[in-house]
């Protein structure tokens, strides 16, 4: 089956609509948008709260490890349900795969539990 540059047309035009798109909704957002400033309004606003300090305060990176370790085990789970689809026509050479693939999986969350990553202490 060979795949000719027509047959990629309808994405070139989607992708151009889509640019275009954007490009006319910022361009109209500008042009039609007012444009007064004040102290008030530029003042930042949290919750009705009045800020205090700084808000460039150093915390623990540890929330930035959890979000990333979550992230990262919750996307290698979505690679389990075409394989659950799929269980009867994969037989067991896909059987394998996914033992593997599991135990690669679980031989990462050790080392994460072993290394503390998810000790908030």
């Amino acid at each position: 089956m060979n795949n000719t540059p027509v047959d990629y047309l309808p994405i070139l035009m989607q992708f151009l609509f889509a640019a275009g798109f954007v490009g006319v909704t910022l361009l109209a957002s500008n042009f039609i948008g007012p444009k007064r400033s004040s102290k008030n309004k530029d003042a930042n606003f949290e919750c009705g709260i009045e800020q205090q300090g700084n808000a460039r305060i150093p915390f623990s990176v540890k929330y930035f490890v959890v979000a990333i370790l979550f992230v990262l085990f919750d996307i290698e789970v979505i690679f389990m349900y075409p394989w659950a689809v799929n269980f009867r026509d994969l037989g067991m050479d896909g059987l394998i795969k996914m033992l593997i693939f599991m135990s690669l999986l679980l031989l990462g969350f050790f080392y994460i539990i072993k290394k503390g990553a998810l000790d908030w202490e």
